[in-house]
């Protein structure tokens, strides 16, 4: 009745939230006191818990917010959203519905994946007491919950929101199949919506946190990172969580929801009246169930030195049984011929469309890895050039985020340009998805990062043997080139995903003219408009930028008060106050994210009310374009300088308490809200102002360019 596609979408839907309750009862049965001594046990379930709980707290306030948030706009969208002259429907309501659904389901995974990681954060410190193998796979367990679940959710939701929507709607017909899939793009729009205040919140928590602690604890101080004299190393913790865990889990739901959702409302212009066609973008994310659980089985971890292959493996492993796997589905499902644009085009270059995608993320994500691991010689020559103080070590860092920009676009750029000869708008909305094909594998192996991040900051504020550190601290090597993968990872997807959304804002919007949009770089308004987006991303990072420096400036009155005023705390003799240093990151990242949130969600809204549709189209392309070399640039920065500084640490040109240390700290430290904060939260706004304009589309159409007559 409804078609292979929905029936094997929900089957494999349904197994990753198996999969995701399998992983997370076998990293919650390791004992968290594991072959540690009652003293031990006790510091270690005391440190746990005061992260689980700083987490959980700042989700709590954060989501308080959200919801508030949330109700708003969807009242907004409601009132809006009115396509009166194409259906006697009001479909602002219905819009409003899956807005408040997706932002729900959003929530649900962030939540799911921040439990994960707050359980298997200890639990991987224990294990590491025993063996690196087993420390490793307690980490990558706790980041598989997080995979499986969120992409679960994600596409479990999408057809729900589906059948959910054609039943209420159904007295449109097949004829007004894009009108459904505009109301189902709201289920995007509320998962991004979430990202935004999850990636822009997360990174201010996590950096005000992080350079709190390093300013003042390692320069100032000179105690060791994760020192738990430090007042400030419970909230950096947390904060790892926060914006790597639920952040990047928000940021990569809500890519997945938006061009699959893109996807349907150009393949509803084509494929109407064929279900399994129609929904072909929902289920690429579902395949990519079965095959990450096969690829992760495949994968595993005996000795040291074969931790940072096994996460490259896995990455690799599950790209090429996707590229195998969907040849079969794609010629199965979507027709040997069909037309968009008076254009004919074929399953076999729709599933060329989807290889270029798979393709371009796996060559974005290695390229990240060459410009932003110790391995290579960028990062090395980053180091080395500490040798002559803070101002090389800058000018350096600047100088390799801007030229690592370029392979990775020009990868993107040849993935959009073979998906558009193949199959127009509708094949670059199937190479975003392509580049999204493995995302099980990416968050898994993201989540991994703080998990075991956090692992070897337990080990060293309960004081357990330095073995049990080193290994963990293998585990975190690893995780921080992986990391800085998922961050290259994520930014092109975004930017496929921006492409994705901005082609289903041209066909919404021409069909609902009732003509093709001309988007002439000739018509001054559309140049204009360009240049308008172009510099939006700048601003954005500013604001972000300064709200990260707003909120390490209160972590470092806090700290430095708590050193001056607490007997006892260099001695080992007094305890820190914990608590207030995550209370005051909660309070700066809640306090700051709403400036930023306001700029990205008002800005295409004004513009399409004054200015029209022609003025959005040119935004978005002026911000798509800018805002992706600014967060390929500022993430490869902050990500080698947090590497450089990481190398001299090992030991090279003078190791620790050097003076080339010192310069490679500060470095890091500029570095970390760009790799953290401003970097990743660009992917939402380039994103979110495309997901926004395709939804208030009908809005622009008919009651937009009120300036313009």
């Amino acid at each position: 009745m409804f078609g292979i596609t929905i029936t094997v979408t929900t089957v494999l839907s349904l197994l990753g939230l198996g999969i995701a309750f399998f992983y997370m009862k076998k990293v919650v049965s390791i004992p968290l006191d594991m072959g540690l001594d009652e003293r031990d046990g006790t510091r270690l379930k005391f440190i746990h818990g005061a992260i689980a709980d700083g987490a959980m707290a700042f989700l709590k306030q954060e989501y308080k917010f959200l919801v508030i948030f949330m109700v708003s706009f969807a009242a907004i969208i409601a009132l809006l959203i009115d396509d009166s002259h194409t259906s006697d429907i009001r479909e602002g309501i219905y819009t409003a519905l899956a807005f408040l659904f997706g932002g729900a389901i959003s929530i649900a995974s962030g939540y799911i994946g921040m439990k994960v990681a707050t359980q298997g954060n200890a639990r991987t410190t224990v294990s590491a007491k025993k063996n690196i193998s087993d420390a490793f796979d307690v980490a990558i367990n706790s980041g598989a919950v997080m995979g499986f679940a969120l992409v679960g959710l994600a596409t479990l939701g999408l057809v729900l929101i589906y059948l959910v929507m054609r039943f209420l709607l159904a007295d449109l017909g097949e004829e007004n199949n894009h009108i459904l899939m505009e109301v189902i793009a709201g289920f995007g729009l509320g998962g991004s919506t979430i990202a935004l205040f999850a990636r822009v919140g997360g990174g201010i928590f996590t950096k005000a946190a992080d350079v709190g602690a390093d300013l003042v604890g390692k320069v100032e101080q000179g105690i060791p990172e994760d020192d738990p004299r430090n007042p400030a190393v419970i909230a950096d913790n947390v904060g790892d969580n926060v914006g790597d865990v639920a952040g990047m889990g928000a940021d990569l739901f809500g890519s997945c929801a938006e061009s699959t959702c893109a996807a349907m409302v150009i393949s509803a212009v084509v494929f109407a009246a064929d279900p399994n066609a129609l929904l072909y973008p929902v289920l690429i994310s579902a395949v990519g169930i079965p095959i990450s659980l096969i690829t992760k089985l495949l994968v595993g971890v005996e000795t040291e030195e074969d931790v940072a292959p096994a996460l490259m493996k896995l990455l690799i492993i599950s790209s090429v049984l996707m590229a195998i796997v969907m040849f079969f589905f794609t010629m199965g499902l979507v027709p040997e011929f069909f037309e968009l644009n008076e254009e004919q085009y074929t399953n076999v270059g729709v599933y060329w469309c989807f290889l270029s995608g798979l393709i371009a993320g796996l060559v974005v994500g290695l390229l990240t890895g060459y410009y932003t691991s110790d391995n290579y010689n960028p990062v090395k020559e980053l180091a080395k050039s500490c040798e002559t103080g803070v101002a090389t070590n800058i000018i350096y860092g600047l100088a390799l985020g801007y030229k690592s920009t370029v392979y990775p676009y020009l990868a993107i750029a040849i993935s959009i340009f073979v998906s558009w000869e193949l199959a127009g708008m509708y094949g670059v909305a199937i190479a975003s998805l392509g580049m999204l094909g493995t995302l099980v594998i990416a968050l898994m192996i993201d989540a991994y990062g703080p998990v075991a991040d956090n692992a070897g900051g337990i080990a060293e504020m309960v004081g357990l043997d330095k073995e049990v550190r080193r290994r963990t601290d293998i585990l975190d090597s690893a995780g921080n080139t992986t990391a800085a993968i998922g961050k290259g990872f994520a930014i092109g997807a975004a930017i496929l995903t921006s492409l994705a959304l901005f082609a289903a804002f041209i066909t919404a919007s021409s069909n609902l003219m009732g003509e093709q949009i001309s988007m002439s770089l000739l018509d001054p308004l559309v140049y204009t408009s360009l240049f308008i987006g172009a510099v939006l991303p700048f601003l954005f990072t500013a604001m972000t930028m300064k709200s990260v420096g707003k909120a390490a400036f209160d972590m470092i009155e806090e700290v430095r008060r708590q050193f001056k005023t607490i007997p006892g705390i260099m001695e080992g003799t007094g305890d820190p106050d914990y608590a207030q240093c995550v209370a005051i990151s909660t309070q700066a990242a809640l306090r700051e994210m709403i400036a930023p949130g306001i700029l990205i969600m008002g800005t295409p809204l004004v513009t399409g009310y004054l200015f029209g549709v022609e003025a959005v189209a040119g935004m978005l392309a002026g911000s798509l374009v800018a805002g992706g070399v600014l967060a390929i640039a500022s993430s490869n920065s902050g990500g080698a300088w947090d590497n450089a500084k990481k190398y001299i640490e090992a030991g090279n040109f003078g190791g620790k308490g050097s003076d080339v240390h010192m310069a490679a700290v500060v470095g890091d430290t500029v570095g970390d809200p760009l790799k953290d904060t401003s970097g990743p939260s660009l992917n939402i706004l380039i994103k979110l102002s495309a997901i926004l304009s395709l939804v208030f589309a009908p809005f622009f159409v008919n009651n937009g360019g009120i300036l313009l007559g």
